[in-house]
């Protein structure tokens, strides 16, 4: 569950962030997929260190 909101988190925050710098709509969907990913991977990290400590 962590990893599907930090997905959906950081592509919201990519595309605000790249809206915000002027980019058309390709530069949009780039940024919002990289954030996407690499919010993702951190919850996906997150999730892993939370089950192992259990």
């Amino acid at each position: 569950m962590i990893v599907i909101a930090g997905f959906v988190l950081g592509g919201v925050l990519g595309a605000l962030r790249a809206k915000k710098r002027g980019g058309n709509g390709k530069d949009i969907a780039q940024w919002a997929i990289v954030h996407a990913i690499l919010f993702a991977l951190i919850g996906l990290f997150a999730t892993l260190f939370i089950h192992r400590s259990l």
